[in-house]
C-alpha cells in the first residue's frame, strides 16, 4: 500500500486497540482512521486464528453505503495474506445472498447500520456470539442521519463482553451521549475507556498541505466562471478535481450540460441507484485524471486518491460541512491540495464564521478574459433541448430550495437573490416558472440534512459550530 509512516491518529490509537482496550477516538478528515481501527482489527482475527466456522468476530459500522465498500477494499487489500474472511452488508443489495454468506461465516463484516439490524432480527444462523471488537466509524454522520434507534437496537443483540472503538470527526455532546450508551454504563470499564484525538485548538481544523482560496463572483457569470476553470484543468495532466454542488438536481443538470459541451464528467448524487453511484465512484478513484460533480454524498468518509482540487460550487451549510469537503483532498498528515470556494457579492460574511472556526482563506481574482462570452449559446442549447430544460428548471427549482433551507440565514436568504441572474447561472434569460412554495419546501429540505438532529443550528461568528449543551466545551478531545 505504499505507506512508510503512521499518521498521529494511527500512532496514537493502534497500540491501544492492540492492547484490547476500549477507545474513543476524534480526529479530522484524511487523517488516516481507516487504518487505524482496521490493522488492529486485521490482528485480532489473526491472534485468535478465526475461522469461518467461528462466525464474525469483528463488526465495522459505517454511516454510509459507499463507505462501507471503501472500508471493505482497504480491509482486502489489507487481508490478501490472511485466511480469515471478508464480506459487508449495506442497503441497496440482495438480502438473502448477504444471508447465505454470513450463515458460510465471515469473520470481518462490514456494515450500514439499518442492514445490519435486519440481519441481526432475520437471519437464523448468522453466528455473531464469539463477536471480539465492534467499531463504529464516523460516529457523529450516523448521528446526523437518525440512525441512533437503530444503534440502540444493535447494542441490545451484540455480546456485551467485546472491544468496543468509536470514531468521529467531532466530538460534541450528542457524539458524547452516543458514547456513553455505545461503552456502558459499567464505571470501571468507562474508567478503562482510552480518548484518543488529534483536533484540538493547537491544530488547524485543516491539514497544512492544502492551500486554500475564495473567489467572488455574481450569478450570472458563476457557470462561465466554472466551464472556464474546468476547461484549464481538463487540459492539464494528471489533474482530478471535485465540484460540490447543494443538490442532486444541480449536480444532474450541470453533468448533462458539461458533458453536451465536450467537458466529460462524472457524477454522483442521492438519487442515483446504488450500483450506478458505486461504480462511477471506483471508476473515478481509478482514473489519473477527472472531473466529479457531487453532492454532500462524498464530503465525508470516502478516500479518493490523489484529488487536486476541491471546488466549492454551492455553498457549504456551516463550516464542518466546509471541512468535510476540503478534506477529500490534501489527505494524510502530509497530503497536498487545493480549494476553491465560490462566493455571490453578499455571500462574503461567510469568510467571518470561517476565520472563526481557524479556517482561513485567500481571495482569488478570475481574470475575465478567460471567461468565454458564451451566454446566449448556452441559453439556445438549453431553449432548443427538451431534457435540458426540463433538468435546468429543476436544477433552478432545487437551487433555491437549498439555499432557502441554509443554516445561516443572515447571510443566505433566497429573498436577498436576484432572481433573473440566478436564473442566466442556469442558462435562462428569465426565471422560469416553477413551484417553490419555499416555506414547506424549505422545512422539508432542512429535514432532509438532517443538520443537528433536524434542529437551527444557533450559529454565530463566536459560535461557528452552531449551539452546545452547558456541559459540552469542547468539540474535540485528545489522549
Amino acid at each position: 500500500m505504499n505507506y512508510t509512516h503512521l499518521t498521529q491518529i494511527q500512532a496514537r490509537s493502534i497500540p491501544h486497540l492492540m492492547l484490547g482496550s476500549d477507545v474513543l477516538g476524534s480526529a479530522r478528515t484524511g487523517s488516516g482512521k481507516t487504518l487505524a481501527f482496521l490493522i488492529p482489527a486485521i490482528e485480532l482475527l489473526h491472534k485468535a486464528r478465526f475461522t469461518p466456522r467461528n462466525g464474525t468476530g469483528v463488526i465495522v459500522v459505517c454511516p454510509t453505503r459507499e463507505l462501507a465498500m471503501q472500508t471493505h477494499n482497504v480491509a482486502k487489500e489489507l487481508m490478501k495474506h490472511h485466511s480469515q474472511t471478508l464480506g459487508y452488508v449495506i442497503g441497496g443489495t440482495n438480502m438473502r445472498s448477504e444471508a447465505n454468506q454470513l450463515v458460510e461465516g465471515i469473520n470481518l463484516l462490514v456494515a450500514t447500520p439499518g442492514r445490519l439490524l435486519d440481519h441481526l432480527r432475520s437471519t437464523g444462523g448468522f453466528n455473531y456470539k464469539g463477536l471480539q471488537c465492534l467499531i463504529i466509524d464516523e460516529a457523529d454522520r450516523i448521528l446526523e442521519q437518525n440512525f441512533e434507534e437503530d444503534m440502540k437496537q444493535i447494542f441490545k443483540r451484540l455480546p456485551r463482553d467485546r472491544q468496543t472503538v468509536l470514531f468521529s470527526a467531532t466530538q460534541t455532546k450528542r457524539v458524547e451521549d452516543f458514547a456513553n450508551l455505545t461503552f456502558g454504563k459499567n464505571e470501571e470499564r468507562q474508567r478503562k475507556l482510552v480518548y484518543v484525538g488529534v483536533d484540538d485548538s493547537e491544530l488547524k481544523p485543516t491539514v497544512e498541505g492544502l492551500q486554500q482560496g475564495y473567489c467572488v463572483i455574481p450569478s450570472e457569470e458563476r457557470l462561465l466562471v466554472l466551464y472556464a476553470f474546468l476547461r484549464r484543468m481538463r487540459l492539464k495532466q494528471k489533474v482530478k478535481v471535485m465540484v460540490f454542488f447543494s443538490s442532486c438536481s444541480s449536480v444532474k443538470f450541470h453533468a448533462e450540460l458539461l458533458n453536451f459541451l465536450g467537458i466529460e464528467c462524472y457524477d454522483i448524487h442521492g438519487q442515483l441507484k446504488q450500483q450506478k453511484r458505486t461504480s462511477t465512484f471506483f471508476r473515478f478513484s481509478k482514473e489519473e485524471k477527472g472531473i466529479l460533480l457531487c453532492t454532500n454524498v462524498a464530503a465525508r468518509g470516502l478516500d479518493i486518491p490523489d484529488v487536486d482540487y476541491i471546488v466549492q460550487f454551492d455553498p457549504p451549510d456551516d463550516p464542518k460541512d466546509y471541512i468535510h469537503r476540503v478534506g477529500r483532498t490534501a489527505r494524510g498528515d502530509k497530503g497536498k491540495g487545493r480549494a476553491l470556494l465560490f462566493l455571490l457579492p453578499e455571500e462574503m460574511k461567510l469568510l467571518i464564521y470561517l476565520r472563526a472556526s481557524n479556517i482561513s482563506l485567500t481571495e482569488h481574482k478570475f481574470n475575465g478574459k478567460h471567461v468565454p462570452k458564451l451566454q446566449p449559446q448556452l441559453e439556445k442549447i438549453v431553449a432548443e433541448n427538451y431534457f435540458l430544460k426540463q433538468s435546468a428548471k429543476e436544477a433552478y427549482r432545487s437551487y433555491l430550495l437549498a439555499y432557502n433551507s441554509h443554516s445561516m440565514k443572515d447571510i443566505f436568504g433566497v429573498h436577498h437573490l436576484d432572481l433573473k441572474k440566478v436564473a442566466a447561472s442556469f442558462c435562462f434569460n428569465n426565471p422560469p416558472k416553477v413551484n417553490l412554495n419555499l416555506e414547506s419546501s424549505a422545512s422539508k429540505h432542512r429535514k432532509m440534512r438532517k443538520v443537528d438532529g433536524g434542529k437551527r443550528h444557533g450559529i454565530s461568528p463566536s459560535n461557528p459550530y452552531g449551539r452546545r449543551g452547558g456541559d459540552d466545551r469542547r468539540q474535540f478531545v485528545r489522549f
